[in-house]
């Protein structure tokens, strides 16, 4: 018999792109009596829980109430999942589109080994469809950074099988129950960004693998450009990475990587080169961030 799993999408505004990604798992080939979908809200203003239940009455909506942020957000839907007996829980952002038979080749990765904790897919760019966003993670410890694996190449067959890796990112990651009760949920102190990171590190800790799937597909509508462009974007991730560093332990090595090749640099080229003059405000927030993390305040950004 066919493993039960929930679908988890959070929603904040995107109505479109939620109906989209909703039609798309419309063709899934996986059996519909072992399947569950729901839509988590954190408070859109753009009516996404009454669009959600007119065009999908079957599909289950949580109106949250408030901005949770992803990792809060998310929680929601995987104690949900907890409570009602599903096997694995699959976290899915609202701005994909799935292939029919996505769901159905991770749950056969994951069911090839009751040690394999969380499977991620092969994760391309929407308008650009052949090309890759995230064949899974890797985190470098001697720097502290974490990277997406095949990022900008086109898609010619070089991952051709199913590979451990350090992290599948929370775009799409399935998680087998048993690992959800020994890891536990997501840290809400993260609020979004590196949240996934640390989650898959403590899903390695407790023994269970993570792993790749190249052959189940989705396609992300993610901005081809850099987004820490976006001042929001550099403050969470530069007060999460240090959060994230402190969580799992990261050496010395790290921490001066992060502290001063990394943050501490790009201020300095912010402030003092006239060509990144217009940068000023991402260099504000990469010091709000730093400020923030070292007087403890986590959660929702409070720049």
């Amino acid at each position: 018999m066919h493993a039960r799993v929930l679908i988890i999408t959070l929603c904040y505004n995107g109505i479109a792109d939620t109906l989209a990604c909703l039609r798309s798992l419309g063709y899934l080939d996986y059996p519909r009596d072992r399947l569950g979908i729901l839509v988590l809200d954190n408070a859109s203003q753009d009516g996404t829980p009454t669009a959600v239940r007119a065009a999908f009455p079957d599909v289950t909506v949580i109106e949250n109430g408030a901005n949770l942020g992803f990792a809060a957000g998310n929680n929601v839907g995987l104690r949900y999942a907890l409570t009602r007996g599903y096997d694995y829980a699959l976290l899915l952002n609202n701005d994909t589109e799935v292939a029919p038979d996505f769901l159905s080749q991770m749950i056969a990765t994951a069911e090839s080994d009751p040690m394999i904790g969380a499977v991620g897919p092969t994760i391309y760019y929407h308008a650009q469809p052949d090309v890759i966003w995230s064949a899974g993670g890797r985190i470098d410890w001697r720097r502290g950074t974490s990277t997406m694996r095949g990022i900008g190449e086109v898609d010619r067959g070089q991952y051709p099988t199913a590979t451990e890796v350090d992290f599948v990112t929370g775009c799409a990651l399935l998680i087998r129950r048993e690992t959800l009760e020994r890891a536990g949920l997501l840290d809400e102190r993260f609020f979004m960004y590196y949240e996934e990171t640390e989650w898959c590190v403590r899903i390695r800790r407790v023994g269970f693998r993570i792993l790749h799937e190249p052959t189940a597909h989705l396609w992300h509508k993610i901005p081809l450009a850099d987004r820490v462009d976006k001042p929001s974007v550099a403050y969470y991730m530069t007060r999460n990475r240090l959060l994230f560093l402190r969580i799992t332990g990261g050496g010395l090595a790290a921490w001066l990587h992060a502290l001063f090749l990394q943050d501490l640099r790009t201020c300095l080229s912010y402030s003092l080169r006239p060509k990144w003059r217009s940068r000023r405000p991402q260099r504000d927030a990469i010091l709000c961030g730093m400020r923030d993390f070292w007087l403890g305040r986590f959660g929702m950004e409070v720049i």
